[in-house]
């Protein structure tokens, strides 16, 4: 059993152990977008110029689904909630705000988001691993009552003993998929499909972790028809996944035909 740690003890001034998991799994999927990208023969620079679309997008997002869909009981009591974005952020609303900035993105540069579907796979998955980190120092998705061997001994006067930790959980989950997804990159038929296979096995995972997500303490998820937001968001993710895995390929795919740096851009 793991010994629970408060998150507060771990804080550096007035930075939570949180945050800086955040920002580490931010950097870590920027940068091994950008590798893969290079490996691939692409220009990183869209990647670069990406970067901050995707943060912004991400975190905006992010907050706004913690507060509308996870704890609208929060943005009742103040409105000033919503200006608050380092204030509650959902992982999935941070994908949401991520997707949408891409497509603004590449579209706007006129880039097919193709091209580049495998190198984000490739970086996203561990960067939201170590991100899921920060979740599991902070305790701040506790799971039903168990002793399996996973479980964090959470202070009995609070949580009542031991629980599941989701947030160690998702992170395991993520770890699992990268070396995946790292060991099948030169598939011949995965290319171009790695960001669907990624999709559809993390929905898969998490929409059977939420049902171990507690529902006895007083803050937790909303449910929606016995169902969290994440949930439902899985259903999505299993269409986009499925079908990304089952589509006949076009005879010149981007995403499988590297595109060649421009002249002086490498950088």
């Amino acid at each position: 059993m793991i010994p629970y740690v408060n998150p507060h003890s771990l804080k550096i001034g007035p930075i939570e152990p949180f945050g800086i998991f955040v920002a580490l799994g931010i950097f870590l999927a920027a940068r091994l977008i950008v590798k893969q990208s290079e490996r691939q023969g692409l220009d990183p620079n869209p990647i670069h110029d990406y970067s901050m679309w995707g943060v912004a997008g991400g975190v905006v997002v992010g907050h706004l689904v913690h507060l509308l869909f996870y704890h609208p009981e929060e943005l009742s009591k103040s409105p000033f909630q919503l200006f608050k974005v380092w204030d509650g952020l959902s992982s999935f609303g941070g994908l949401l705000g991520g997707i949408i900035a891409a497509v603004i993105f590449f579209r706007l540069r006129g880039i097919p988001f193709s091209r580049y579907a495998d190198a984000f796979a490739l970086g996203v998955a561990p960067g939201w691993g170590v991100a899921r980190l920060g979740c599991f120092v902070a305790h701040d998705h506790p799971g039903t009552r168990t002793d399996f061997f996973l479980a964090v001994d959470f202070p009995a006067s609070i949580y009542g003993g031991p629980r599941h930790d989701l947030g160690l959980y998702d992170a395991i989950l993520l770890f699992s998929i990268t070396g995946l997804l790292y060991a099948l990159r030169n598939a011949g038929k995965l290319q171009g499909r790695l960001l669907h296979l990624l999709a559809l096995i993390y929905a898969c995972g998490r929409f059977c972790f939420d049902f171990m997500r507690a529902t006895d303490l007083s803050y937790v998820d909303a449910r929606y028809f016995g169902l969290t937001p994440a949930q439902y968001s899985c259903f999505l993710l299993v269409i986009y996944g499925v079908w990304g895995l089952v589509k006949k390929r076009a005879p010149q795919d981007g995403a499988s035909s590297p595109t060649p740096r421009a002249v002086g851009t490498a950088r």
